[in-house]
């Protein structure tokens, strides 16, 4: 379901009352799977900064994890991401989905 687009993700307190937010602005299936694809070749990314040292593996995790993010938001979802008001939430909100998706708790 998608949320009222006049409320301003940083009226909320705490990230208990953003996370209904976040989700509803992640109610189409595509966008979320594009935020899946895109956190985990962040985690790959990661994975072979440690592996090998390389920093610009750094910066192919964030390439991918907003890339495929915005992709979703811009493309599917036709709404700009909650990370340009509210980025903490927001990235503390990719990856709760992200366990939420794998948890079975949320449709994939």
């Amino acid at each position: 379901m998608p949320t009222d687009t006049s409320v301003d993700p940083r009226s909320f307190q705490s990230f208990a009352e953003f996370y209904p937010f976040y989700l509803g602005e992640h109610s189409n299936t595509t966008c979320r799977r594009l935020h899946f694809v895109g956190s985990t070749l962040s985690l790959v990314c990661l994975g072979m900064l440690i592996a090998t040292g390389k920093p610009q593996y750094f910066a192919y995790a964030l390439l991918c994890g907003y890339g495929f993010a915005w992709l979703g938001h811009f493309g599917f979802e036709k709404n700009k991401p909650a990370s340009f008001k509210r980025p903490l939430y927001s990235l503390m909100g990719d990856w709760r989905m992200y366990a939420d998706i794998w948890t079975g708790k949320i449709k994939f």
